[in-house]
């Protein structure tokens, strides 16, 4: 059993604690601010997989992860008493031409071939509250996607980790690092690596949604259309969402951006434009040099567990289950995308076949 401190109380630096209790560590975790006042205290919370085609380690790795979700967020539910907002509803994508209705279909057989034999990928001629004029050439139905409420989630995960013998300390920024340590602290990591990767390796892009009182029916499909969420969180309240700016100018103030998106959510679900806009929400998600999310170990004592960008509530069990076997020296089946020195690879852009002299 060894000593850790873990640096970060979102999803990531929750779930790490959470399994590393488990397996028998003594753990603190240190957070700067709150609970999920990052990134995981957002409005979202949509879990859904990557289109079934050109499959590779990263989309077997993102699926095994929504796989396993509904029983991490059952464990997670029995240890804290807490609800977490998590349910498999499935999605829904409506097809607005007649290209992205082909390329709906083509995957289809991808769904068959990769997807275990319970989910499915198929398109159908119309569905509940979504717009006809938005879906001429009908929607895809897939039936894996889930959503989860990120405040709960982080409130059932810190309870958890308290309750399974662990310590949180919030208002308390991390110093010098000193033992065994895991830096999982968001956007909040990027000076914490920068001894070991350089500067500026942690980046945060600004994401703005909003939360209305309804519009659709509780344990409704996701929506995702024309770049947005829709969702209907456990409580009735649906979720709208959301930007990705890297430029901007406050990273907590919402816009017209915002507006923008909102409105293309009600011309998805007409429905929408009778509830009432409860909270306009903006923050900053971490983002490692690629779009993966940064796990590894960096010397003897530090570890990493950050990133994730927009993947990071449906994955995050399935990052600390590898950390636990990194800390453990153990290699994690993981996709190589992942490791710090990967982040630090420049990608080398591929030429087309058309450019290739003979």
């Amino acid at each position: 059993m060894a000593k850790i401190t873990v640096i970060g109380a979102g999803v990531y630096g929750l779930s790490c604690a959470l399994a590393l209790l488990k397996d028998g560590h003594a753990v603190t975790v240190l957070e700067k601010g709150r609970i999920g006042q990052g990134a995981s205290g957002g409005l979202v919370g949509a879990l859904s997989p990557h289109v079934p085609e050109d499959w590779n380690p990263r989309k077997q790795f993102q699926l095994n992860a929504l796989l396993g979700g509904a029983a991490h967020w059952a464990e997670v539910e029995a240890l804290s008493g807490l609800p977490s907002g998590y349910g498999r509803v499935g999605r829904y994508l409506p097809l607005d031409d007649a290209y992205e209705a082909e390329k709906a279909r083509s995957r289809i057989g991808g769904a068959g071939r990769f997807w275990p034999s319970e989910f499915s990928w198929q398109v159908i001629p119309e569905a509940h509250g979504l717009a006809p004029e938005a879906s001429p050439y009908g929607v895809v139905y897939e039936n894996l996607s889930a959503r989860i409420s990120p405040r709960l989630a982080c409130t059932a995960l810190a309870a958890a980790v308290t309750k399974s013998g662990g310590e949180i300390v919030e208002n308390h920024a991390a110093g010098g690092l000193e033992g065994m340590s895991v830096i999982a602290a968001g956007i909040g990591s990027a000076a914490l690596l920068a001894p070991y990767l350089g500067e500026g390796r942690i980046r945060g892009v600004k994401g703005q949604a909003a939360l209305l009182s309804g519009g659709l029916q509780a344990g409704s499909p996701i929506v995702f259309g024309n770049g947005v969420y829709i969702i209907s969180h456990w409580d009735g309240r649906v979720a709208v969402g959301a930007t990705s700016e890297n430029k901007f100018t406050s990273a907590s103030e919402t816009d017209d951006k915002l507006d923008a998106v909102l409105a293309k959510a009600f011309l998805l679900v007409p429905a929408l434009k009778s509830a009432t806009v409860l909270e306009r929400h903006a923050g900053l998600r971490p983002r490692a040099p690629k779009p993966e999310a940064m796990l590894g170990q960096l010397d003897e004592h530090t570890f990493v567990a950050t990133g994730g960008f927009k993947t990071g509530l449906g994955n995050a069990h399935a990052i600390a289950a590898a950390l636990v076997q990194i800390v453990r020296g153990e290699a994690p089946d993981i996709p190589k995308d992942m490791s710090p020195t990967h982040h630090l690879t420049k990608r080398v852009k591929q030429p087309m076949p058309w450019q290739i002299l003979s």
